[in-house]
């Protein structure tokens, strides 16, 4: 009896050891986890922070454009054909940076809507981002052909028009190729992109929704530099548009640029789900800086719109100034002595 009493403890000894362990493994891999989760939320909220601060700066930026825009409008009556250009092109960086607040009000978690409701978060997006960089497209186009050679792309409502449509069928062929990815009255946490995109939506949005703008765009300066070398006169820097575009452009680019590659790469490598999620959030915090650096460029590059902005501060400067040192001087009256001979005086 006594041997079979300490033969059952030894018996049971390796199962209790190999059950603790897997506790123990298991324990320290959520553990883990959670501190993976911790860091992650930490970026995020970080990013988020700093993106905040420089969204506020372009949307003050873009409702001060649009008053400047307005107001040259009721002083002339008219628009420049560039200036036409410029505001349209600022009020779609505005209206993605109010798309944005999708991102900023609900990081370091996500938007939880219906798959449909998210379908067509993305389908405005990229609506406007395409808008806007369409725009661009055709600035590059009258800096170009100045005037335009052709005579329907003088008319705004033509322009609009082409711009409008063409953003819209691309991306309708987006949304297509995103598809849901459940039922569309399912509810899930909503992404501008998705989290694990199809190599095809990445391919297609990166084909569409960035080479294409782009190559348009180089393809138009090229052209104007060669027409330009031919005649011996000067190109962008003749104006005061062509530095705006340029900076704009350039910024615009890089942003994009970044925004894609993160997209390929997600449809292509497979990434922890942490980072994947850290990764998103930035890339999304850097497209949309664009809009905002691309708003605070416009607003301090462009001429007509850095005198409007001296000017507003001049009459701040001047209504904030204490009335109390220029009021005592307003009711002072000079002295006037006037001195008058009569004849006695003269005759001594």
């Amino acid at each position: 009896m006594s041997n079979q009493t300490t033969d059952i403890p030894r018996s049971i000894a390796p199962t209790l050891s190999n059950t603790s362990a897997i506790v123990i493994n298991s324990t320290s891999a959520d553990s883990i986890s959670v501190l993976d989760e911790i860091a992650a939320n930490d970026i995020i909220s970080k990013a988020n922070f700093v993106y905040s601060f420089f969204a506020a700066l372009g949307f003050i930026a873009g409702c001060f454009l649009l008053y400047s825009f307005i107001q040259t409008y009721r002083a002339q009556r008219r628009l420049a054909w560039l200036d036409c250009l410029l505001w349209a092109f600022c009020g779609f960086q505005q209206l993605l940076l109010l798309l944005s607040l999708y991102a900023v009000a609900h990081r370091p978690k996500y938007l939880t809507t219906t798959a449909l409701g998210c379908a067509a978060l993305s389908f405005t997006i990229n609506t406007a981002s395409l808008c806007g960089l369409f725009i661009l497209v055709l600035v590059a186009y009258v800096l170009t052909l100045d005037p335009p050679s052709h005579a329907l792309l003088r008319k705004p409502g033509v322009c609009a028009s082409l711009v409008i449509l063409t953003s819209v069928v691309i991306s309708l062929l987006l949304a297509g190729i995103r598809g849901p990815k459940d039922g569309l009255q399912e509810e899930d946490a909503c992404f501008m992109d998705r989290l694990h995109p199809s190599v095809s939506y990445a391919g297609a949005k990166f084909f569409l929704a960035f080479l294409i703008p782009y190559v348009l765009q180089v393809g138009l300066l090229i052209c104007g530099c060669v027409r330009q070398w031919k005649s011996k006169g000067r190109f962008l820097s003749g104006s005061e548009e062509g530095p705006v575009f340029l900076t704009v452009t350039a910024v615009m680019f890089f942003c994009q640029l970044f925004y894609s590659v993160v997209l390929v790469n997600r449809a292509q490598l497979q990434i922890e789900e942490g980072y994947e999620r850290v990764f998103l959030s930035v890339a999304e915090f850097i497209l949309f800086s664009g809009s905002s650096a691309s708003l605070l460029l416009v607003l301090l590059m462009h001429k007509p719109r850095r005198e409007s902005l001296h000017a507003v501060f001049r009459q701040l400067k001047d209504c904030c100034r204490s009335p109390g040192r220029t009021q005592p001087n307003r009711n002072i009256i000079a002295p006037h002595i006037e001195i008058t001979d009569t004849l006695q005086d003269i005759e001594s």
